[in-house]
């Protein structure tokens, strides 16, 4: 015990002279301490098991560090090449190419054309059997577009959809009266939002789906491929007959267009489109079949403001300073008869106030 307290005695007299110095009684708490501590024979960062320290030793990668002070411009074109070559690394391009996603088409294609007189005539009279012979002959296109769209959507029904697009149909134009844009894009397509929502500003719209007059049927299918084979759209046509009330006013509440008291019967063919090839895709309002035969709609009544009599005197009043001025430029003579036409003019005008006659104000 004494041989301890001796050589840590020392080691404290050779590290911290000033504190050896000043005595026993200061120094017995640190010597309590040295006197605890252990020797540690290795360091810690030595690996724990010796064995493979030659295969350790080997296992690290040479870098090659580049050339910072190098200058782009000393490097030749050839020798450019060759270390690109090296590294793997393709060329820069001259262009930039950004992703797209077209998630719709631009139009219809192969869009059907409604007979004349559709929803009006019979099936018994001529006109009508003539209009079911021609809707057999198209029939054949359809089916093979439905079979495309089967094979990517196994539950697909042509006696179903027509009940499915009556429900997109009435949820696209409830959130459009609304004014609900970014609702009506989940039943819209990005082609038919812009079309949709114009015009919408600043006005009322009171629209309401009463009843079908008749069910909802697909009267033709298509499929179509954008930039490549794999990328397939489908486009459906459904021919609606239903019975709606829309009133439309202006931003001061005037009634533009309809009425909320009278009902119309509505024949409208409405295409419906999904981007078949997509996992996510779904069934939305794309566009809608004009047919050439349609009467024109019936203007809005606009208001437009009467113009006033007093521009014609104006206009007139111009003219007859344009004539002084004509013949202010002109021959003196011409000069003093203008100032004896002044002259009879202004002693016109005095004689009424000289007079004592009343006279009439118009």
């Amino acid at each position: 015990m004494e041989k301890l307290v001796c050589s840590s005695m020392k080691i404290m007299q050779m590290q911290m002279p000033q504190m050896a110095t000043a005595g026993m009684g200061m120094l017995l708490p640190s010597l309590q301490n040295m006197i605890q501590m252990q020797q540690v024979r290795h360091r810690q960062t030595k690996h724990w098991k010796p064995e493979f320290k030659r295969l350790r030793k080997q296992k690290f990668v040479k870098i090659d560090l580049p050339n910072l002070r190098e200058k782009p411009e000393d490097i030749t074109k050839e020798e450019m090449r060759s270390r690109m070559k090296e590294r793997g690394v393709l060329p820069p391009r001259p262009w930039m190419e950004r992703p797209f996603h077209i998630s719709c088409t631009g139009g219809i294609f192969e869009a059907y054309v409604p007979p004349e007189g559709d929803g009006k005539k019979s099936i018994i009279s001529t006109s009508g059997a003539k209009q079911k012979f021609e809707f057999l002959e198209k029939k054949s296109k359809s089916l093979l577009a439905v079979r495309k769209i089967r094979s990517y959507e196994e539950s697909f029904s042509t006696d179903d959809f027509g009940a499915e697009a009556q429900e997109i149909y009435i949820a696209a134009h409830t959130h459009m009266a609304a004014k609900e844009k970014y609702k009506v894009r989940e039943f819209v397509t990005e082609r038919c939002y812009p079309e949709m929502m114009h015009n919408v500003k600043d006005k009322t719209i009171h629209w309401r789906f009463l009843q079908s007059l008749e069910p909802p049927r697909v009267v033709h299918a298509r499929c179509t491929e954008v930039i490549t084979k794999e990328n397939q759209f489908a486009q459906v046509t459904v021919r609606f007959h239903t019975q709606q009330m829309l009133a439309i006013y202006d931003r001061f509440g005037r009634l533009m267009h309809g009425s909320e008291i009278l009902t119309k019967d509505v024949l409208e063919y409405v295409v419906f489109e999904k981007h078949i090839s997509n996992e996510y895709g779904k069934w939305r309002l794309h566009d809608k079949i004009i047919p050439d035969w349609l009467p024109p709609k019936q203007p809005a009544p606009i208001t437009y403001r009467i113009s006033d009599e007093p521009v014609e005197e104006a206009t007139k009043e111009i003219t007859a300073g344009e004539q002084t001025k004509q013949l202010e430029s002109g021959s003196d003579q011409q000069k003093e008869q203008l100032n004896v036409v002044n002259a009879a003019a202004t002693s016109a005008s005095q004689q009424p106030e000289t007079s004592g006659k009343p006279t009439l104000a118009i």
